[in-house]
């Protein structure tokens, strides 16, 4: 069981679909799809290089996992 939160939180899916993104307590954007998430987390200065969907130490995925968007 981890002890801390990974630093990025995606939010469950809202009435609208959207699911926020947030970096620590800051939130970044609301994303739509996978390729959002990438596209907000590049713009907050993360090389898209070392963006993984699927990595539980970068991203915490609540409500569903990157395959949730309604």
């Amino acid at each position: 069981m981890k002890d801390a939160h990974a630093p990025v939180q995606v939010l469950p899916p809202s009435s609208g679909g959207g699911r926020p993104v947030l970096l620590g307590n800051v939130v970044l954007g609301v994303a739509y799809s996978p390729v959002d998430v990438v596209d907000i987390l590049r713009q907050a200065g993360i090389e898209e290089s070392v963006i993984a969907l699927d990595d539980g130490n970068l991203i915490e995925w609540q409500g569903g996992g990157p395959e949730v968007w309604d």
